[in-house]
């Protein structure tokens, strides 16, 4: 099942920073959720024949996956499905993704000599959906696995039958969404940053303050606060 571009209501003028946010993200968890939903039917049709394989799963995800680069209205640098640990018939773990300008596959180093060796149960983009069963922005973080870039992921879970069989994701670089989003920001303030929920900066229209950079304890005081609803992001905007 591909991906199409679906009818959008016309865009309006963002009256907060925050709304602004909300909707540049949302429109990421908004293709996620409806991708995930057809891909669990997939999965769970799939397995009914026959035991799930890494080649037998990038059959179904690669489609979609593709289609996410031009349907969703981001900047897509990569996307795909991350197979949850010992849920595939011939390895322990598997990511299902494409990446970069050629949309090319991932071959991951640890997967041409023993794909049992990728371990990404502790990063942030499958951890967090599996423990809450809800999409989920991650980062700022440098993306050794794929783009070695600064890179934001957003991830939603997928199930079968209640069971987490992992979750559909895309990257987001950084620069490209500080190109995007900087400018839009501004026009609101000089000192603007949208943060995580630990705090560490995605981006800030101020010079003082870069990507990973965090924004903590005391100096909340300075900040307006608002949460960005249905993610756990923040924008702070100085007082």
């Amino acid at each position: 099942m591909s991906i199409h571009p679906a009818p959008t209501a016309p865009r309006t003028a963002a009256q907060h920073p925050v709304e602004l946010v909300a909707e540049y993200f949302g429109r990421a968890i908004g293709a996620l959720t409806e991708w995930k939903d057809q891909l669990a039917i997939d999965i769970q049709t799939a397995r009914a024949d026959e035991p799930l394989t890494t080649d037998r799963l990038d059959a179904l995800v690669e489609p979609s996956a593709l289609g996410l680069f031009d349907s969703v209205d981001l900047p897509v640098y990569g996307s795909g499905f991350i197979a949850a640990l010992d849920s595939l018939a011939d390895a322990n773990s598997h990511l299902a993704w494409w990446q970069g300008p050629e949309r090319a596959q991932l071959v991951l180093a640890a997967q041409s000599v023993n794909k049992e060796h990728i371990d990404y149960s502790e990063l942030e983009w499958y951890r967090v959906p599996l423990a809450t069963g809800e999409p989920h922005v991650a980062g700022p973080y440098v993306d050794y696995l794929c783009s070695d870039e600064y890179t934001i992921t957003v991830a939603a879970p997928v199930h079968v039958e209640g069971e987490f069989v992992g979750a559909v994701a895309l990257d987001l670089l950084i620069d490209r969404v500080e190109r995007d989003l900087t400018p839009r920001l501004a026009a609101f303030g000089d000192d603007i940053s949208i943060v995580n929920g630990v705090g560490r900066v995605l981006l800030s229209t101020s010079p003082a303050r870069a990507t990973g950079d965090t924004i903590r304890g005391d100096d909340l005081a300075a900040f307006e606060r608002f949460a960005c609803e249905g993610m756990a992001l923040d924008v702070l905007i100085a007082r």
